[in-house]
Formats: C-alpha cells, sequence, structure tokens
C-alpha cells in the first residue's frame, strides 16, 4: 500500500501541504463507484439501520438522526447525517466542560475532538465506537453531497483553518472515510488532518480509494478511540 505509506511518511515531524491547483477529482468513475458501494451497503446493512433507531429512541431522548451543516465540493454546503449521540442540549455541556478543564479546552483546540466527551450518550458512545453511527451518510453519498472515500466533512469555521489546502478540500466530496480516518482519527492533530486530505486530493486514484476502503475495517475494528 504505497500511497498510505506514502501519506503517512509525508507527515511525520514536518508537516506539508500541496499548494499546487488540483482538479476536481474522480467525476465520472469515482462517482458510479460510490452509487453502487452506497446502494449494496443499505441493502446490506439494513438491520443495523433499525437497530441503531431502536437503541437510540429507547435510551436516548430526543431526535433519531442528527444533521450538521458541512461544507462540500466546490464549497456547497450540505446536511450531513448522523444517528445522534449526543444529548439535546450538547452544546452547553460542551462549553461548560471546557471553561473548568484547561487541558480539554487545549485538547478541544488542537484536534476539534474529546477523548472523554461530556455530550456523548451511552448509546451514543457505543454507535461512535463501532462507527455505525456514520450509517446514515450513505444516503448522503447517494445524492451526491458526499463520496465513500474522501476528506472528513469539515464545518465553516474548521475550514477556515485550512488556509492554503482550502481548494484541495474544494476538489473533493467529503468521504465517509478517508486517509485521516485509517491514520490515527482522533489521536491526530487538526493540522495533519489538513495535510492528508491536501495529499488525497493531490494523489488520488481508484486505487488509493481501494486502499482507504480496505484499512478503514481494521482502522475500525482494532482502534482504541471513537471512530
Amino acid at each position: 500500500m504505497n500511497g498510505m505509506a506514502d501519506a503517512n511518511s509525508a507527515n511525520g515531524d514536518a508537516l506539508f501541504v500541496f499548494v499546487t491547483p488540483v482538479r476536481p477529482i474522480g467525476l465520472t468513475s469515482k462517482r458510479a463507484m460510490d452509487i453502487v458501494v452506497a446502494l449494496c451497503g443499505i441493502l446490506v446493512l439494513a438491520p443495523f439501520f433499525v437497530f441503531c433507531c431502536l437503541a437510540i429512541a429507547c435510551f436516548s431522548p430526543g431526535p433519531v438522526f442528527f444533521r450538521h451543516r458541512r461544507v462540500g465540493f466546490n464549497g456547497k454546503q450540505f446536511d450531513c447525517l448522523k444517528f445522534r449521540t449526543m444529548a439535546v442540549d450538547a452544546s452547553e455541556r460542551l462549553r461548560l466542560h471546557l471553561e473548568s478543564d484547561p487541558a480539554a479546552a487545549a485538547e478541544w483546540i488542537a484536534t476539534r475532538k474529546l477523548r472523554k466527551d461530556p455530550r456523548v450518550t451511552l448509546i451514543g458512545a457505543l454507535l461512535r465506537k463501532s462507527s455505525l453511527d456514520e450509517l446514515p451518510q450513505l444516503f448522503n453519498v447517494l445524492k451526491g453531497d458526499m463520496s465513500i472515500v474522501g476528506p472528513r466533512p469539515v464545518t465553516e469555521e474548521e475550514l477556515s483553518r485550512y488556509s492554503d489546502a482550502i481548494n484541495a478540500y474544494y476538489a473533493c466530496r467529503p468521504g465517509i472515510t478517508g486517509l485521516w480516518q485509517v491514520s490515527g482519527r482522533s489521536t491526530t492533530t487538526f493540522q495533519r488532518r489538513v495535510v492528508l486530505d491536501s495529499y488525497y486530493a493531490h494523489h488520488w486514484s481508484l486505487l488509493l480509494d481501494a486502499k482507504i476502503i480496505m484499512a478503514t475495517i481494521p482502522a475500525v475494528c482494532f482502534s482504541n478511540t471513537a471512530y
């Protein structure tokens, strides 16, 4: 898996972002693969959709689905779908936690994630650990807002941190999985995530997508962090 190795070696101690222009990636071939994989995934994983809906409804009062505004291909915004994993008062919980815990605030600034997130419900933690919370994004793929493989979908505020790499992000449809997800995920810094997204946009191929898809399964099964 040379593409994967090159990406990781390019993101060691010396971080480097490609700033050369990049064309929109994939077009017809990637889109065709996305539709086939998404349709097969929805059919095969239908029992898990039912399980997740029932589990959330029973153990976490509130909506089953969570929609969050994200930036996609060419800067177009869309509603990214997930099974809801957080309490309905998640924003307030996060604010209070960051105000009272400087270490957590520093972790949030560096990675935009928390290892111990007070917003996540018990059933939500299980869904995240198994990555089942991301199953609804298969419908985002069918709609054309997302791809099976690509950069992690970001908010408008997060995108402002991409700086010179912003055009690389715009060239891709955000992915359910990608280089960041199989390269340390929530243990990596946001800066390294930007580098990985830039690398992917400049080195995309169907073969690289296939390698990332194959690497996703062990990354989910053997990681000790939420996907």
